[in-house]
């Protein structure tokens, strides 16, 4: 569905000379060569850091963004560790990664699946929106790693299908969102529940507040890793804000969303999401939504469209996009100004990617200047607020106009 920066090509700048190679932190031959036939033959800065702690056995905490490299950190840990002592009967798994999102479930199971199934080892992915009935079938089949959203992993686990009591290796994967998201209950009472000594790796792009107590109570002296990125989100993208008019709000979307190969535009409502796709379709723009109401297939056909490039723009809810691991998105327009200065920096986050540039262009409407100052000084900007009709020309090379210059 997507190409991570696990699987895809590393940034012509960041590709240098001195990355480890995965034999030399320990990493079995096996899941070398199935990394080497997809290309990938040395490590992202978080993997390098982590990979050893991990198949040593070590509690792991790793600050790391989406976008970062996280899930082969601590998905060969947990793959080689597990090689040793598969899961001995069925709905019994000896691995776990727990994700906050259906989307993040699919994609981290899309990394590991090819790696699993190069040393005998079966992944299972599982998340509402999708028929349960299968999922048990799968898990009754057998299965060594359960990637799972915490709703339904509870679900199975009431139903007698899925135990967590024989878990050696856990991962919690961006726990910050799973916090934001109202999972914490959750995740504890899946916890509570592992009999097992084991191993936990936590991977967040925060370790403050309600991860922080996360951290204190479940884990047993644990090593933090963190990426020191050169530039930080922010300044990693280039920021642009339109003061449009309400009656010319959608032109000034669809002209956007036209100069660039990959537009993802967030919207606040599913409703919005539903009605801003037809409307940019009326403008010549092929777009899809993506949002809760949607079946689980409509999302996943959509998700695989945009990141293959079939469909130029994604339309989303600030709640569906949550985990989206996209590479190669050139614009992030927020068409419904962002709720607050945290919402601004998750949208936003899916630009300027492994290195990657990015644009990310806000649209507000006279009313909105106020709050959306005060957005800009939460995340230490300053940056004009331009007003703009559908029929500028710079739309259509906004990266390349500066609206501290002269053009603005």
């Amino acid at each position: 569905m997507t190409i991570a920066p696990e699987q895809g090509e590393r940034a012509p700048d960041d590709d240098r000379e001195d990355d480890p190679a995965f034999d030399t932190l320990g990493v079995d031959p096996a899941l070398v060569k199935a990394l080497a036939s997809q290309g990938i033959t040395t490590a992202f800065a978080i993997q390098a850091m982590t990979v050893a702690d991990g198949l040593a056995g070590r509690d792991v905490c790793g600050k790391a963004k989406t976008g970062s490299g996280k899930t082969l950190a601590f998905g060969l840990p947990l793959l080689q560790r597990t090689m040793s002592a598969p899961a001995e009967e069925p709905g019994r798994p000896r691995a776990l990664v727990l994700v906050p999102t259906r989307e993040l479930a699919v994609q981290v199971s899309e990394v590991l699946d090819p790696l699993a199934e190069a040393v005998g080892l079966r992944v299972v992915a599982v998340y509402g929106g999708a028929d349960i009935e299968r999922q048990i079938k799968k898990v009754r089949r057998g299965v060594d790693v359960v990637i799972a959203t915490p709703g339904r992993l509870i679900d199975l686990g009431d139903r007698g299908e899925l135990s967590v009591a024989d878990i050696e290796t856990l991962v919690l994967d961006e726990a910050d969102r799973m916090a934001d998201m109202g999972f914490m209950p959750q995740v504890e009472w899946v916890l509570r529940r592992l009999e097992r000594p084991h191993q936990t790796l936590l991977f967040s792009a925060t370790l403050d507040g309600a991860v922080d107590r996360l951290v204190s109570r479940y884990l047993t002296d644990p090593v933090l890793h963190e990426v020191a990125s050169p530039r930080t989100t922010v300044e990693a993208m280039e920021h642009r804000f339109l003061e449009v008019h309400q009656m010319d709000r959608v032109k000034v979307c669809a002209a956007i969303c036209r100069s660039s190969q990959k537009t993802i535009v967030f919207v606040r409502t599913k409703r919005g999401a539903d009605r801003l796709v037809e409307q940019l379709e009326r403008e010549g723009v092929r777009s899809g939504a993506i949002h809760g109401d949607l079946r689980q297939v409509n999302r996943e056909r959509t998700l695989r469209d945009f990141a293959e490039g079939k469909l130029p723009v994604l339309v989303a809810t600030d709640v569906a996009a949550r985990g989206l691991d996209i590479d190669a998105v050139d614009v992030v327009v927020h068409f419904d100004v962002p709720e607050d200065h945290k919402a601004y920096l998750h949208r936003s986050g899916r630009t300027a990617r492994a290195g990657e540039a990015g644009v990310v262009v806000t649209l507000v409407q006279w009313n909105q200047i106020l709050e959306v100052e005060r957005i800009q000084q939460r995340i230490g900007l300053k940056i004009p607020i331009v007003e703009m009709f559908s029929n500028d020309k710079r739309l259509a090379d906004l990266a390349g106009w500066d609206p501290l210059g002269d053009g603005a």
